[in-house]
């Protein structure tokens, strides 16, 4: 299998895994993702789940992709840094004011 549908294949699935995660989470076990600010509140739904998932993954396919390209002796080790990173930052929203307490602990 070639390299690029091998990560072709994991973007798919970086695509798929939080949308499924969206599925079960909002219509199936009813528990409506929102962030609100303030007065505003604003209700996450499957599309943009996805699009963003699609524009990470395609942006660290990029970035292993141009490591990789330009030499970097350790471009793995680097995209994996930087991966982590993503994650924790992307974490980051959960800790803050911006989310009611369902959307960040639902009871089950």
């Amino acid at each position: 299998m070639s390299v690029r549908r091998r990560r072709l294949g994991v973007t798919a699935l970086a695509v798929l895994a939080p949308v499924l995660m969206w599925l079960v989470a909002d219509p199936l076990l009813g528990h409506r993702l929102r962030i609100e600010d303030g007065e505003r509140s604003l209700d996450i739904h499957a599309v943009p789940v996805g699009v963003v998932a699609l524009l990470a993954s395609l942006s660290g396919w990029g970035l292993l992709a141009s490591l990789e390209r330009f030499g970097v002796r350790r471009a793995r080790a680097i995209w994996i840094g930087a991966a982590g990173a993503v994650l924790v930052v992307s974490l980051l929203p959960f800790i803050g004011d911006g989310m009611d307490s369902g959307t960040r602990s639902p009871s089950l």
